[in-house]
């Protein structure tokens, strides 16, 4: 199970990491790559609790089944349309827009994997290990973030037959690595319909730099007794903190790709490798900071999400001015930095601000924000980095700023 969602969210983001070069090489404009993640990540929120639900009623290991398939389908049409795009088949903006369709498969059905997988996890722990067991598997979604943007450089592939893979290559190899955990869990998980009928909870999207906050693996565990609104005034503060910083870091992370190629002038496929570069330094700074700092600063939610949200005010805004590898690495590592030390600070301050009995409710909207994010988000980002190279991160420095002012004051 722990390779099922290490599968899922390596092989997003390594696509999510070529898109930008993908893009430029087929004359796409910027617009159109950031429209491409968009629509996924929308169908995704939205797929999502239908197949928690379903996953009820059919059995885990059907849904676990189900994404995969979706994954696998998805990833192999977005490769063979990118394919015949790239050797001239068919014009480079319907190449994208068929990509785009590929795409919409894996939003839809690529969410039904991770609830089914929490579900069976949580239906085959004891109450003391549960919590463990699902923390494991969250982090296979942060780990994940951190080696699909590493591979993918290494994938891209030569010819094949007299037709040019190229960059498309990421988008097969990842569609063999599903098939074969497909085939595997087939093989190996047996048939649960008639089993356990504890419950699974939505994941958020796995993006980039989208570290695990802890939310899903509580809706999962918590009873669903209370209902918590949104514009509760009990949690409205943490969530404005959450939507907020959310869209900051998909509207910076979006575009990281193509100003590694416009800031050190390479061409889209000699990008690839200082953007995984930068994108692991990014995702491997988040991550460090889940799990090493924040447990030994035992720091309160308050003062995390304000740490974070000034370590990303100023990471983000040295991003946007970073000329060299090494100043946009170091720089966005810093901003991720700040992004890890928010999140899980007003995933926290959330769930201390109600009772027992709304901690499921509390937990399913701060997954549903963390997803939300990275439906806009980088779409703005690719619109403001159309006006300006720097604008999308200079914009988010400041929104991350007063912010911080707002969540001084707002924040108990």
């Amino acid at each position: 199970m722990f390779l099922v969602m290490l599968t899922v969210a390596a092989g997003n983001t390594a696509l999510q990491s070529v898109l930008p070069a993908l893009g430029r090489s087929l004359g796409v404009a910027d617009a159109g790559v950031a429209l491409a993640f968009s629509v996924s990540a929308l169908l995704w929120v939205l797929a999502a609790p239908f197949w928690a639900n379903r996953s009820d009623r059919t059995g885990r290991r059907a849904m676990i089944l189900t994404g995969l398939g979706g994954y696998t389908v998805s990833l192999t049409l977005c490769g063979l349309f990118l394919a015949l795009g790239i050797n001239g088949a068919i014009g480079g903006g319907t190449a994208f827009a068929l990509f785009v369709a590929g795409r919409m498969i894996y939003g839809g059905f690529g969410a039904a994997a991770p609830p089914a997988v929490q579900a069976l996890v949580a239906g085959s722990t004891g109450r003391d290990e549960r919590t463990r067991a699902l923390t494991l598997l969250a982090s296979a979604f942060g780990l994940g973030t951190i080696l699909g943007p590493a591979i993918a450089p290494y994938l891209i592939l030569g010819h094949l037959g007299g037709w040019e893979i190229g960059l498309a290559g990421p988008a097969f190899l990842f569609a063999v690595f599903g098939a074969g955990v497909w085939a595997t869990v087939r093989l190996l998980l047996p048939d649960d319909r008639a089993g356990s009928h504890t419950g699974g909870t939505s994941s958020a999207y796995p993006s980039i730099g989208g570290a695990p906050t802890g939310a899903s693996v509580t809706a999962a565990t918590a009873p669903r007794e209370g209902t918590v609104g949104y514009l509760d005034r009990r949690v409205r503060g943490w969530l404005i903190a959450g939507l907020v910083m959310g869209h900051a870091q998909a509207m910076t992370a979006q575009v990281i790709g193509f100003l590694v190629i416009d800031r050190l002038h390479v061409a889209p496929i000699a990008a690839l490798e200082p953007t995984g570069i930068v994108l692991m330094m990014g995702a491997g700074a988040a991550l460090l900071v889940q799990w090493g700092l924040i447990p030994l600063l035992d720091l309160g939610p308050r003062r995390l999400v304000l740490v974070g949200l000034l370590l990303s005010a100023v990471g983000t805004a040295l991003t946007g001015l970073a000329t060299s590898l090494y100043g946009l690495a170091l720089a966005f590592a810093l901003a991720s930095a700040g992004f890890g030390f928010t999140r899980p600070g007003y995933t926290a301050g959330s769930s201390l601000a109600v009772g027992a009995a709304q901690q499921g409710s509390v937990a399913g909207k701060v997954t549903s924000i963390n997803g939300a994010s990275f439906v806009l988000g980088p779409s703005i980002g690719v619109a403001l980095y159309t006006a300006g190279t720097a604008l999308p991160y200079l914009v988010a420095s400041a929104t991350l700023a007063a912010l911080a002012a707002y969540c001084w004051r707002a924040l108990r």
